[in-house]
């Protein structure tokens, strides 16, 4: 910091200590700003006039310095909150890959521990108190997850300017400077499931086993997934079920999950797609009790998360949302954060202990429809 502070006084003419003072500007500087010296020599660039050494100017100075000081955060006094959508923060899908980013930003940029912090929602009514909780105890970055929590945290956004905020699954129709809204082309990750899963279909009947379809996210893996599978066997039959409750019951109720797993290996399926939280991780670890029956997982690498759906278990639809959450929470920290919508990566996991099961065509299948996907010279037929 120092560097910055010695270019930034010496351009203007001040010295390091105003006499008659004792105002030590490098102690002040540093204390209210963490601007890196490429956009300091970016401002100085801008901003090449020579002001007068008066109190005036000095004040002049000292104001500008902190509007440059306002776009960054130091770790010392980042605070970073998440609020889970319903359910836990070790869900082993959503919510816990949102925190795990969390877990991992603190470790790159060094925070205190008191001040990174999350709220579990048990009911959805709550999510307005829960963001209040963290705006309330002057929290700069809160990070808050799943569609659902959207609306709340548009408004909490609006009506709290110099707070920091990171809408996972929150696509932004208006941008909104301090609101990034982190979204996932699910339908693409989805259609790779597909593909994998009539390739190693024998029996020409898969199933996905789905949390709401109030959900658009979970509506465009299910999509991409019927997509996929088609183009790879345009007569296979898929059977796709949403959970019928309400949005508070949807992703927590693996006794459902694992209910409809079974049923739809009663009908026939022998892959099948679990992509609704706890839901869908009921729905996998039905199948791992099954013999002759594969099972595909949703969000992270679920090999890691759900170690129950190991013997089951060829691949995961994944949002890499760990990472994507990480590297904003340090654009936050860096003063290169942006509002508005941010794609994060997708894509399938490692076949893991499958990796030989899996035909060598079917593999070269894959990596050409994820190349197709990525160009868009393959379209998955969501939103069209």
């Amino acid at each position: 910091m120092g560097s910055e502070i010695n270019i930034f006084l010496t351009h203007y003419g001040f010295p390091m200590n105003i006499n008659g003072l004792g105002l030590d500007l490098q102690s002040f500087f540093q204390e209210y700003s963490s601007q890196s010296l490429m956009n300091l020599n970016l401002f100085l660039e801008r901003n090449p006039m020579n002001p007068q050494k008066s109190w005036s100017s000095l004040i002049w100075l000292v104001s500008t310095f902190c509007l440059l000081a306002f776009t960054s955060l130091s770790a010392a006094t980042l605070k970073v909150g998440l609020v889970t959508d319903v359910g836990r923060v070790n869900d082993r899908s959503f919510n816990q890959s949102a925190w795990e980013g969390v877990q991992e930003a603190k470790k790159q940029l060094g925070l205190n521990d008191r001040h990174v912090k999350y709220i579990e929602t048990q009911d959805a009514k709550d999510y307005a108190d829960n963001l209040a909780q963290f705006i309330d105890a002057e929290y700069n970055v809160i990070v808050t997850v799943g569609f659902a929590l959207g609306d709340a945290t548009v408004k909490a956004a609006k009506e709290n300017p110099d707070t920091l905020f990171i809408g996972v699954d929150q696509f932004q129709g208006e941008a909104i400077p301090n609101l990034a809204g982190l979204i996932f082309h699910e339908d693409q990750s989805g259609f790779l499931a597909g593909v994998l899963a009539a390739g190693m279909s024998k029996s020409g009947t898969i199933a996905a086993v789905l949390g709401t379809d109030l959900i658009p996210p979970v509506v465009a893996f299910n999509e991409g997934y019927i997509s996929g599978a088609k183009s790879v066997n345009p007569k296979i039959k898929v059977l796709s079920t949403y959970h019928p409750g309400e949005l508070s019951q949807a992703f927590v109720d693996p006794e459902w999950g694992a209910a409809t797993a079974k049923q739809a290996i009663d009908q026939g399926a022998d892959v099948i797609f679990g992509a609704g939280g706890l839901t869908g991780n009921g729905a996998l670890q039905e199948v791992a009790t099954q013999s002759g029956v594969y099972c595909i997982g949703v969000d992270s690498d679920q090999w890691n998360t759900v170690p129950a759906a190991r013997p089951c278990l060829i691949s995961s639809a994944m949002k890499l949302i760990t990472p994507a959450v990480a590297d904003l929470i340090s654009k936050a920290q860096s003063g290169s954060f942006k509002g508005g919508n941010v794609f994060g990566a997708a894509g399938l996991a490692p076949f893991h202990d499958f990796e030989n099961d899996i035909p060598k065509p079917l593999k070269d299948l894959l990596v050409a429809t994820k190349a197709g996907l990525d160009s868009g010279i393959i379209k998955t037929g969501y939103g069209n």
